[in-house]
């Protein structure tokens, strides 16, 4: 009997939403359940999708649900959850949706269910950690989106500066999906060639000091996009179907992701955004990168942001 890969989706707001229509869209996963607290947002999403399915490259059952039909899925992916609010602090948004996942968690594995989380909620690196400890699943089949966004729009960003295709440019961002995040120049590339050997290549056009606005776009992308319409969505999403492809898939293949640290980089019992190999199992392997001093100073300090904000959750929840 061929195998039906089947996608539980929870939380069906803006990022729900747009995954929803890019895995649609792309032709990914056979099945695809809808749950959300606003059935009635839920239900008109799985009624407007299913209309466009005559156009779309492969067919697909998509449905509003419930936790129940989150037994036998191969992969929950987890938008859900409150938005931070004027007045509010990041730690107060952090107990919030904690508290969030600790009932989505729950009625989840309350279902029967044994295989993958995928979290894209922020502070997503630790919702992530949450979601390990909440569903006591092995920590290679939770993951979070991490800074693939973040990598997907330096890429970007440097295609447009350098002029190239942006699938042949290769760099990443790890760290923290947020302030204290990094980029890793030491392994940036255009085609198998340093961006540093790139600029020495062109010194009329190119300096190794618009490097640096470069990343100050990426880290600080999501405020200018939030300021002119509210909210980013059509890139996480794009990103999230990325994810879903390489685990249903079974790629092997490499994306930053909020993976688990059991000593590489330095770091224990922490989730954050590194490089991983990402395949049907979840997260395979952590790619251990030779950083820079400087990037290793770096990532020890956005690991240390991600800790010191954890510890009120530990003394809260476990």
């Amino acid at each position: 009997m061929e195998r039906v890969n089947k996608v539980a989706l929870i939380g069906t707001g803006f990022v729900g939403s747009s995954y929803a229509f890019a895995l649609l869209n792309q032709g990914v996963a056979d099945e695809l359940v809808m749950i959300d607290l606003n059935k009635d947002k839920s239900e008109g999403d799985a009624m407007d999708l299913n209309h466009g399915l005559p156009f779309a490259p492969a067919s697909k059952k998509i449905w509003f649900g419930n936790y129940r039909d989150c037994e036998d899925a191969d992969l929950i992916v987890i938008t859900a959850g409150a938005n931070q609010k004027p007045g509010e602090t990041r730690l107060d948004l952090v107990e919030k949706n904690s508290r969030i996942f600790k009932g989505i968690v729950d009625s989840v594995m309350a279902s029967g269910f044994n295989g993958i989380f995928l979290v894209a909620t922020n502070p997503v690196d630790i919702l992530t950690y949450m979601t390990w400890k909440f569903s006591g699943l092995p920590s290679n089949r939770v993951i979070g989106s991490g800074t693939i966004l973040d990598t997907a729009r330096l890429r970007y960003l440097l295609s447009d500066y350098f002029d190239v295709d942006p699938r042949n440019v290769h760099a990443y961002i790890m760290g923290e999906h947020g302030d204290s995040e990094l980029p890793v120049w030491s392994h940036a590339n255009i085609g198998g060639r340093s961006v540093y050997d790139r600029i020495k290549d062109r010194p009329d056009l190119y300096k190794t000091e618009d490097l640096d606005n470069i990343f100050i776009n990426v880290r600080d992308a999501a405020y200018h996009i939030i300021q002119r319409k509210g909210a980013t969505y059509y890139g996480i999403a794009m990103g999230l179907v990325r994810l879903t492809k390489a685990i249903l898939h079974n790629e092997n293949s490499v994306h930053t992701v909020s993976a688990y640290l059991k000593g590489k980089y330095g770091q224990d019992d922490i989730y954050i955004g590194v490089p991983a190999i990402v395949n049907r199992s979840g997260i395979r392997e952590v790619m251990d990168l030779d950083l820079s001093d400087v990037e290793n100073d770096q990532f020890t300090h956005s690991a240390e942001v991600l800790k010191k904000t954890m510890i009120p959750l530990g003394e809260k929840f476990f």
